[in-house]
């Protein structure tokens, strides 16, 4: 039998520019985080690699998916995988690099040419279902082959990470912040950084920055979905967006119950004063579906229409009822479980309603008010 040919470097580097950075999910060789690569003449492989840091969370499979990519190119009998760190310097290039120019603590998605769409959910009062809602839409977007980031920032009353089933931490870089990911959504909440079940007691300021921090310093590279879950009401956070996204859209989430309806109507008609769009109403817990068939409308109906028409009148601009989630139990699971509905069942009422919004979400365009075209007039 014939020897085997010796593998070639080239063929390697090709081989490695298809590993990404699980947090990152950019090449390994992009981010220069390979630092070596030997060849011994009976075909054995070894690949030295650089992590960000010591600690990385995602290191083995960093290992593992790097020599499932080497072990297939030609020649190769055996691959070893070594962890290195990043010098201080290497770590600077790399933040430098990420983001690409742009300084520090500068909101991407605040800029005029950002193509990021920006959905701050708001609700009136609490228990209207607004983190469920904002899971799923987050989770269908993503699953449709979007780039989606969820930022949770009920600060007080984090949900989204066991809802999403986020389990790991944040990685940092310095001050750059790398998001975890779950089910192909990138997400940051006070909750991964507060030890166990403990209450976050701040006042309006540590909130704005918080949340300043959770948009300038997390690294969410180029989405075309940002979500922000909000807390209930028209308070310091409702404020914040709007001053440090002025271009995010608020999507209004309420039951029908008219007692709730009214004051959800409060929650969209802060677009009044803060010049924002409301991008539209959902309408959570509709009905619930009977094995007749039949409906049994458990906290009333026209809650979310009635929101709908209010502020089209208020605002002065049309707000749709963009649709209406029936109560169901898989979607209840789903956020303890950690695997939002739209995945797991996803043709249950309630998942196939969420879907249909997300649709519609995910392919609506910025549009170009405020945004410059880049053109002059004709000379005369």
């Amino acid at each position: 039998m014939e020897d085997m040919p010796t593998p070639s470097l080239d063929a390697i580097r090709a081989a490695l520019a298809d590993v990404q950075d699980p947090e990152i999910h950019r090449p390994i060789t992009e981010l220069n985080m390979v630092e070596s690569v030997d060849i011994a003449d009976d075909g054995k492989v070894t690949v030295t690699i650089l992590l960000t840091i010591a600690g990385c969370p995602m290191k083995t499979r960093l290992q593992t998916d790097t020599t499932a990519a080497v072990s297939k190119v030609e020649g190769v009998t055996s691959v070893d995988v070594r962890l290195g760190v990043m010098s201080d310097e290497q770590r600077a290039a790399l933040k430098d690099h990420l983001r690409g120019g742009q300084a520090d603590k500068e909101i991407p998605f605040a800029k005029p040419g950002s193509l990021t769409r920006v959905y701050a959910v708001a609700s009136g009062k609490g228990g209207v279902g607004k983190s469920s809602v904002t899971v799923n839409l987050a989770a269908a977007l993503a699953d449709s082959g979007l780039s989606v980031g969820v930022v949770d920032a009920d600060i007080y009353g984090f949900s989204v990470p066991r809802m999403l089933g986020v389990e790991n931490r944040p990685t940092q870089v310095d001050d750059m912040i790398l998001p975890p990911d779950s089910h192909g959504v990138k997400v940051i909440s006070i909750g991964m950084f507060v030890p166990g079940n403990q209450p976050v007691v701040w006042r309006g300021p540590m909130l704005h920055r918080a949340l300043q921090q959770f948009l300038a310093d997390v690294f969410w590279g180029d989405l075309d979905v940002l979500l922000l879950d909000l807390p209930p009401g028209t308070g310091d956070i409702a404020i914040s967006v709007a001053q440090l996204i002025p271009n995010a859209e608020i999507l209004v989430v309420t039951t029908p119950q008219q007692a709730a309806a009214e004051v959800a109507e409060r929650a969209g008609a802060i677009a009044l004063q803060t010049k924002q769009r409301v991008a539209g109403v959902i309408e959570n817990m509709s009905w619930m579906e009977l094995p007749d068939g039949s409906r049994q409308e458990i906290f009333g109906s026209g809650g979310g229409q009635q929101v709908a028409e209010s502020l089209t009148r208020s605002i002065g601009a049309p707000v749709e009822l963009l649709g209406q989630i029936p109560l169901d139990v898989t979607l209840r699971e789903g956020s303890d479980n950690g695997t939002p509905v739209v995945l797991e069942h996803p043709d249950s009422p309630a998942a196939v309603a969420l879907r249909g919004i997300a649709k519609g979400l995910g392919t609506r365009s910025r549009g170009l008010a405020g945004r410059s075209l880049g053109l002059t007039p004709a000379g005369r």
